[in-house]
């Protein structure tokens, strides 16, 4: 028999806890323990969090004590009660009870010292039990947990536990009597709580709950009132209150309850908006934590989140995100909020015509695919979505990697999919559909060829009846009109058009893609008219694209298609019909096409040179505003591309944009406006350099005016300067879309920040295009001469240092004399190279004759008899397209005067000079304000090692006699031999003002940024040039081949080595147009720097003049094309 309890005290552990439920869904705050010992004494335990095992953790103890009670009084019996909190803050009331036993004092001894369970009665059917231990002791601990008196509780805290116990009472027995007592009980509550109450939160939160009880069960109907409630609790726990997690899943469940029974989408983004802020706040491990991540919880609101129709707006890609941050990587749903986000933004895309948002789309599709492995049951799928925003990528920015990609992927795809598969004749689709834009772009047959075979395919899996047969035909239909365009099988033309009009006839006026089959069947309408001028085929195709026009929204993508065969149809009606009215008609289609804003620049641009070629071709009064606009979209879509080679790419895909400043300028001479011939063919000329130049523009004026702007333009200029360098290295898909992304983010807080400038009134045309005024700075020290050379003139327009331009027509020069006079000078170049010194070069001879003759003779005349220039003056010249490549200073009538003396040459009438842009001698003029004391560095490699070129014997020497030259003044230095690597050059280029270097040059011709400087380990290349700078470099002479000789893709770009050391801050350059014998170019270089240093001054500025007598003074020494080769440029 266990002792008696009489006249001892007894230790009452509470261990822990299981199997916790309430009898709603409510989530408690926390459980606790409270054991009633009778005469109105009672012990609490700590409220500890319930666990996502619903179990909880105390190890609390109680000291009790019989000894005060008499021998004849029955001790009366324990009550043990289990209560959960609803407040983690401030508790009002006792919570609700959710296990309740009594048990006698010697009850508690049954056990010894051991630990025992303690069952109560099932709630949701399963038993919540306690683990005790009570131990006999002797005396007092007073460190253990004190009983307290019971005193009689308030109105608002009785109101309160009836209200909860009525509530469990309802939810246990159904009964509405009790539902409606448990709301008058809180209701009675929220009463006594007025606004500035500090229960007021828990009174609004008790009282929602009881409706939303009766919602649920359908005994209460007004579901509106429920959410207010609980969401003016909310705005009564803002962040950091103990209680606001469990106010915002509240408000979750009863979002969720009214989405249930109403449908309506705002409550689950709502939602999804507060389980973003709630998870965060849920510690792992709790009860809360794995309630509101569960299926009920979060999974429940994404699932529901992925049935809505996609939704491009705003709010709803924001829902998307929510919902993917929602769903973690691990997570089950985490790849179809990866799709339905990137379906979201692909959506806006398509309506907005963003970059960001159809990279976001790749980057989140890449994500797929990489995340689920090949036997995942939805790779084809997976692959599909990739290859279909790829293949929209290139329509917009023009990448044929792009293309070729999602080629690939698409045939992957057609591989995984079995011959009988019910999808097959849908990835058949698309792949015709990627082969026929890349045969549009490359004309490779095949691909047009497999594109019909394909389409053929998949109409046999489409059979009448078929869902898909109309857009099946319609597609057979474009591969048709496609092969037609390129073939002319009148049986290609006639086809397409049954197709076409078969696919028509399926789709209902409703259908959202009937605007395709519309432009379709116009486009070969036109085509058939074109072929046989029946008028009724062009009237059909005009009134087809009216109606597909009708059924757009004023920005929907496909308004640019209708607009681009309207124009067709117009031009094609006004080639037959010569009616004016047509061509005004398709001019103004140009116009809307070329301004659509959903479609990339590749597109607009594609349609802006069309409309260039329709107003040049029939002589219409748009073609000046069509160049405006072909060279502003042009250099829009060059400045999106994150690095310089990737630009250089964007600028070489479009053949019929290369010679489009040239023509611009030609069609402005045209129209006497010889100002803006100027401005346009800076605008559209060395655009690469330009667009590199801005991040590089002189500040030192902005800095006084405002140097917090001043240095946060510098410093974002210098970010995506960085991002621009280093995104050229990047091989990787996936890392380059990315670095794309951040350079166009940074990009536009760089334009934020031009913009804010240019609100400075004495900077309003800060880095905008350069008016005539701002050019002619260029011309302060003597006139530039721009040669122009386009397919509709060849002219010469020279800039004077004051007042306005003039025009020198060149009618006996054509771009085809131009072409043939640089390959007879190449030729005559070869051929000079294997002669001795001593023999005549009489083709070479003939050759600077016709350069005088033709070209520089009409110019010279102007500049004597117009301008009045003085014999020995500078000029500069700045040629364009075709001139590029001709040896414009080396004019020379090789006459002999009647008194045996010689006809001048244009090098004896004056001081030549060359610049790529007026800018650029602009600029270099303007980095000459700051002047630093000259250091001087000769760099000479003649022995490059195995195969990397001849050895160069005269290097040596060369440097060592430079470096006598130079003046004793200076800081001298030479780098030579193993010294001279690619780092060594580098460093010595950062380091020194003044730079002669003497090595192998070589020009790529296929990718110019590769040019580069023979060094002893590792080539020395202009990319390598481009990433420095070098503000207070003055002087290089590149004693070097190829140095100043550019690519013939683009010409007009001027991308060379000394157009590179020019843009990394050489004012004054020397470079070379071909190869050099190093044997007799030291007597050039010898002359040059003993005229250059013969005052003891260094001067950048007279190194045209250096030249000019260098090449003057060893004739006699010196073949004529070692003394041509050498050309200056700069200031």
């Amino acid at each position: 028999m266990p002792s008696s309890s009489k006249n001892r005290f007894l230790k009452l552990e509470v261990i822990n806890g299981k199997n916790f439920r309430v009898h709603s869904d409510r989530i408690p705050a926390g459980i606790y323990v409270s054991i009633y010992t009778g005469w109105k004494r009672r012990w609490q335990s700590a409220i500890k969090v319930l666990s996502s095992d619903r179990s909880v953790v105390w190890g609390d103890s109680v000291t009790l004590s019989s000894h005060a009670s008499p021998a004849y009084v029955v001790l009366p019996a324990l009550s043990v009660e289990i209560r959960a909190s609803y407040e983690a803050d401030r508790m009002l009331g006792g919570g609700e009870v959710i296990g309740k036993l009594q048990m006698s004092w010697d009850g508690l001894l049954d056990h010894g010292d051991e630990l025992y369970s303690l069952s109560f009665p099932p709630v949701q059917g399963v038993r919540p039990s306690l683990t005790l231990k009570a131990t006999v002791v002797h005396t007092f601990d007073d460190q253990n947990g004190t009983l307290s008196d019971y005193f009689v509780s308030s109105k608002i805290t009785q109101d309160t536990d009836a209200g909860h116990a009525e509530l469990a009472k309802y939810v246990t027995r159904k009964r509405v009597s009790h539902l409606n007592r448990a709301i008058q009980h809180f209701q009675s509550v929220l009463d006594q709580c007025p606004v500035s109450h500090p229960d007021r939160a828990t009174a609004l939160t008790n009282l929602a709950w009881a409706y939303l009880e009766g919602y649920n069960r359908n005994d209460v109907q007004n579901i509106g009132t429920t959410t207010s409630l609980f969401r003016d609790a909310l705005a009564l726990r803002p962040q950091c209150h103990p209680d606001r997690p469990f106010s915002l899943y509240n408000f979750t469940k009863a979002l969720a309850l009214r989405y249930k029974k109403k449908s309506v989408g705002a409550d689950i983004r709502e939602a999804a908006q507060v389980y973003q802020e709630l998870l965060p706040l849920c510690p792992e491990g709790t009860y809360l934590r794995s309630t509101a991540t569960g299926a009920d919880g979060v999974d429940y609101m994404v699932r529901r989140c992925n049935k809505p129709p996609t939704d491009a707006s705003d709010e709803g890609i924001h829902l998307r995100r929510v919902v993917l941050e929602l769903c973690p990587l691990g997570h089950q749903l985490h790849r179809n909020a990866l799709n339905n986000l990137a379906r979201a933004v692909k959506a806006r895309f398509d309506q907005c015509g963003s970059i960001d948002d159809i990279d976001e789309t790749i980057q989140l599709h890449r994500e797929v695919v990489f995340l689920y492995p090949e036997e995942h049951a939805n790779r084809e799928g997976d692959l599909t979505n990739l290859a279909s925003v790829l293949h929209s990528r290139f329509h917009h920015q023009g990448r044929l990697d792009d293309l070729d990609e999602a080629i690939s992927l698409h045939e992957e795809v057609l591989r995984l999919w079995p011959v009988v598969h019910k999808s097959r004749y849908f990835s058949l689709g698309n792949l015709g559909g990627a082969l026929i834009t890349r045969f549009k772009k490359r004309s490779d047959i095949d691909d047009i060829t497999r594109a019909v075979s394909l389409y053929r395919e998949a109409l046999t899996l489409c059979l009448p009846g078929h869902p898909h047969r109309d857009t099946t035909l319609n597609n057979l239909a474009l591969a048709l009109i496609t092969r037609y365009d390129e073939l002319d099988v009148s049986e290609d033309l006639n086809e397409a058009i049954d197709r076409y009009r078969e696919s028509l006839q399926l789709k209902q006026l409703d259908n959202p893609e009937r605007h395709v089959t519309l432009r379709g069947l116009s486009s070969a309408l036109c085509s058939r008219f074109t072929q046989t001028e029946k008028n009724e085929d062009v009237e059909e195709a005009i009134t087809l694209c009216q109606e597909s026009l009708a059924s757009l929204s004023s920005l929907h993508p496909g308004r640019y298609f209708s607009y681009r065969w309207l124009q067709e149809a117009y031009l094609s009606r006004y080639r037959i019909l010569h009616n004016p009215t047509d061509l005004s008609l398709a001019i103004e289609n140009f116009r809307l096409a070329s301004g659509h804003p959903t479609q990339g620049f590749p597109r607009r641009i594609q349609t802006a040179l069309n409309w260039v070629d329709g107003a040049e071709g029939y002589q219409h009064d748009s073609a000046l505003e069509a160049y405006q606009v072909c060279l502003k979209l042009f250099e829009s879509h060059v400045m999106m591309r994150s690095s310089i080679i990737s630009r250089r790419e964007a600028a070489t895909a479009f053949r019929r944009a290369r010679p489009l400043s040239v023509d611009a300028a030609s069609c402005a001479v045209r129209c006497d406006n010889l100002q803006q011939a100027v401005e346009l063919v800076e605008q559209g000329r060395g655009q690469q350099w330009s667009l590199a130049s801005r991040l590089k523009t002189p500040v030192e004026d902005l800095e006084s005016a405002n140097p917090t702007l001043a240095h946060t333009y510098l410093e974002l200029s210098k970010r995506v300067s960085n991002v621009a360098q280093s995104s050229a290295t990047i091989t990787d898909r996936a890392a380059a879309d990315r670095a794309a992304t951040e350079y166009r983010q940074l990009t536009r807080q760089w334009e934020a920040a031009v913009a804010e400038i240019r609100n400075i009134p004495a900077f309003l045309r800060f880095l905008l295009p350069p008016s005539y005024k701002d050019l002619q700075a260029a011309t302060r020290q003597g006139p530039v001469i721009i040669l122009i050379a386009s397919q509709y003139s060849c002219s010469a327009i020279i800039v004077p240092t004051s007042g306005d331009p003039h025009h020198i027509p060149l009618p006996s020069v054509t771009l085809v004399d131009l072409t043939n006079l640089k390959d007879r000078f190449a030729r005559a170049i070869r051929q000079a190279s294997r002669m001795n010194p001593a023999e005549s070069r009489t083709d070479l001879i003939a050759l600077p004759r016709i350069i005088w003759d033709e070209i520089m003779l009409p110019i010279v005349n102007v500049l004597e008899h117009v301008l009045k220039l003085k014999r020995r003056s500078r000029i500069w010249l700045c040629p364009t397209a075709a001139f590029t490549s001709i040896p414009l200073h080396a004019a020379n009538p090789f006459l002999t005067k009647p008194d045996r003396s010689k006809e001048p040459c244009l090098e004896d009438l004056y001081i030549c000079s060359y610049t790529p842009t007026l800018s650029a001698l602009v600029r270099s003029r303007q980095l000459m304000k700051k002047r630093v004391p000259p250091s001087f560095v000769a760099i000479g490699q003649g022995q490059p090692g195995a195969g990397k070129g001849k050895e160069l014997l005269a290097v040596d020497s060369e440097l060592e006699l430079v470096y006598k030259l130079v003046p004793a003044t200076a800081n001298r230095t030479s780098i030579f031999g193993d010294a001279a690597t690619r780092a060594g050059a580098l460093e010595a280029l950062q380091q020194n003002t003044w730079v002669h270097l003497a090595c192998h040059g070589k020009q790529d011709r296929i990718q110019p940024y590769d040019s580069h400087f023979v060094m002893k380990d590792k080539h020395l290349t202009l990319l390598d040039i481009m990433e420095k700078d070098i503000p207070h470099a003055e002087f290089a002479f590149l004693s070097a081949c190829h140095t100043a000789v550019g690519d013939e893709e683009t010409p007009d770009e001027v991308i060379h080595l000394a157009a590179g050391l020019q843009f990394l801050g050489f004012k004054s350059v020397i470079g070379t147009l071909w190869e050099v014998d190093d044997a007799v170019a030291k007597h050039v270089v010898e002359a040059f720097y003993q005229y250059m240093f013969r005052d003891g001054v260094m001067d950048c500025t007279k190194a045209a003049w250096a030249l000019n007598c260098a090449t003057h003074s060893v004739k006699t020494k010196v073949p004529l094309e070692q003394r041509m080769v050498f050309v200056h440029i700069g200031v």
